[in-house]
């Protein structure tokens, strides 16, 4: 489920930037957090997988369509919940002399005969206002920001269900409160409780502020992770590394792109600072231990030159040595020349830790993308706000591969028209990975393709569901003569119950241990080969239409040949395709 943050013009830009950071810190990986923009607000069908819509203080008046006022009033009554910070609050009686015109939100709990009116006054920041907050069991807050001075008015008058989330330590005045709206919740700060507290004011403070934050969200209904579930909320600094086999790919990117590290590189959408393995190294461990910074949008590379990796000891959680070894056995079992011209597919790898989207990297950087290689690999062990159909995102614990592989092909080499079916190319190479016995062997039957650009799992956790595993999403980008193509894919392989992955439909008594390094060097030599195949018989699906029919999720009813590639030609039009 998402956890939507308005960004609106009217937004002050730092409140927002807090929001998303505060947010992710304490509820990953249970919920996506991501910003969403008026547009979408408008456009999209955003309330089936929103679990909470926040809105952050304002430095304009915020208007907003009446459509969308409606549709965020329907999505909380109806059971969704919302958070308003730095906001005005009153609640009162269906005859209250509130006067609607002067909030921005109006719900409504039928069940009290209640109406809460929020709104998001404009006004700029002071870090020099702080003050102290009183939590409900007691604990004193120090240092939370104060900008303007707000207040809950009608609380002494309503019977709506609500809770006092914080006071004025120094006055007991209410600073936080929930309340219901009829299957809804509604929460609001008169404070910025999404602010970091100095570490200068007390050891504490800070961790007592997100406790602050994690009990408005208690409040409204979201399920917080338990101290063993939390993760990383921070990008840590990439690798850029290739297989020992091609000791001169990584001088050749950073010779295209013109840098020699320690060089900053700025794009239109992230600025990119390189650096030589030595000093990054030192980077990667500070930046472990370190709190985020929501300012810094900064991506750290770090390049290993001359075919050297990084120890297992700097990543922990992707064995780059191993992997790039399995990758050479896998390349040569499915026959591929390792002494070919160029590099094959995850021969070139970015590799991080913790990374926000391995797709936006590729798709949104358009100075940088004309000199990355073709195929190049971006491989993430945990994403923080990866993409998905229709605008939504995702974030992923361990034991999900998230990736994306971009390509460059002539248009030569086949129609445009036929881009369309690289998303079933790549899902049917999963599947055949799956089958590999050095994936899930003869279990791996039971990993179906579900179409248009989904793969499931029958039969997961020994029971009778058919679950997602995969769901793969590809960009496409015309340039002249050619077109990029990049691939993203989040593969479940042996993700934590209850999650469904490719460890799921392995039975208790079976000896097998699912490894990620070997899961993905196995799909990169089964896409490869399938890729070859695909070019040479330029862009034309019918090699592989046998194949793709076999390893469909039939659900419903039977499917023929010819009516599968009608639906397969006309579906370039679908709100899924990529084109």
């Amino acid at each position: 489920m998402n956890v939507l943050v308005y960004s609106g013009p009217e937004v002050l830009q730092s409140s927002l930037s807090r929001s998303l950071s505060s947010l992710r810190s304490v509820l990953y990986p249970h919920y996506t957090i991501q910003a969403v923009t008026l547009q979408s607000l408008l456009l999209r069908p955003w309330t089936t997988s929103c679990a909470l819509l926040v809105f952050p203080a304002c430095r304009e008046q915020l208007v907003l369509p009446s459509s969308v006022a409606s549709a965020i009033k329907s999505f909380v009554e109806g059971g969704g919940s919302f958070l308003g910070l730095r906001a005005a609050a009153r609640i009162g009686g269906a005859l209250s002399s509130v006067d609607p015109a002067d909030y921005s939100f109006r719900f409504q709990d039928r069940a009290s005969g209640s109406n809460i009116y929020l709104d998001l006054p404009p006004g700029g920041e002071d870090q020099s206002r702080r003050t102290s907050i009183k939590s409900p069991d007691g604990v004193i807050v120090d240092g939370v920001l104060e900008t303007t001075t707000f207040s809950f008015g009608g609380l002494d008058q309503t019977k709506n269900t609500y809770a006092i989330l914080g006071r004025r330590a120094d006055s007991d005045e209410v600073v936080a409160a929930s309340f219901r709206a009829d299957a809804g919740n509604v929460a609001a700060w008169t404070v910025h409780v999404e602010a970091p507290v100095h570490p200068q004011i007390g050891p504490n403070s800070e961790e007592q502020r997100k406790d602050l934050l994690r009990n408005t969200l208690r409040a409204l209904g979201l399920k917080l992770p338990t101290p063993d579930e939390e993760g990383p909320s921070h990008p840590l600094p990439q690798l850029l590394t290739a297989a020992p086999t091609r000791p001169d790919a990584v001088d050749k990117i950073l010779n295209s792109l013109g840098v020699r590290p320690p060089t900053m590189f700025e794009d239109s959408h992230d600025i990119f600072m390189f650096h030589a393995a030595p000093e990054g190294e030192d980077r990667v461990a500070s930046s472990r231990i370190q709190t985020t910074s929501p300012d810094d949008d900064t991506r750290h590379i770090i390049a290993y030159r001359n075919g050297a990796l990084p120890s297992k000891e700097l990543t922990p959680l992707f064995d780059l040595a191993s992997y790039f070894s399995t990758l050479v056995t896998s390349r040569s079992d499915a026959g591929l020349d390792p002494t070919s011209e160029g590099h094959g597919f995850g021969e070139v790898l970015l590799y991080g830790e913790v990374v926000t989207s391995t797709q936006t990297l590729l798709d949104k950087n358009l100075r940088l993308l004309p000199h990355i290689p073709s195929p190049f690999l971006s491989l993430a062990t945990h994403q923080i706000a990866g993409r998905g159909r229709g605008g939504n995102s995702w974030v992923s614990p361990v034991g999900c591969l998230q990736f994306s592989l971009r390509l460059r092909v002539p248009l030569s080499h086949f129609p445009a028209a036929r881009l369309v079916f690289v998303q079933y190319l790549f899902a049917l190479a999963v599947t055949e990975a799956c089958r590999d016995e050095g994936v899930l062997g003869s279990w791996g039957d039971r990993v179906r393709i579900k179409w248009p650009n989904d793969v499931y799992v029958m039969g997961a956790g020994g029971t009778d569901r058919v679950t997602k595993v995969a769901g793969i999403l590809v960009y496409t980008a015309f340039d002249g003569d050619a077109v990029d193509i990049i691939i993203g894919c989040g593969l479940n392989v042996a993700s934590p119950p209850p999650i469904a992955s490719l460890a799921s439909v392995i039975p208790s008594w079976e000896d097998r241990t699912l490894s990620m390094e070997r899961t993905m060097a196995i799909l990169m030599a089964k896409f490869e080969v399938m890729w070859d195949k695909f070019l040479e018989n330029k862009g034309s699906f019918e090699p592989f239409m046998d194949l793709y029919l076999d390893r469909w999720l039939h659900t419903y009813a039977a499917v023929s040949r010819i009516s599968f590639a009608h639906t397969t030609v006309d579906c370039s039009t679908h709100p899924g395709t990529s084109l």
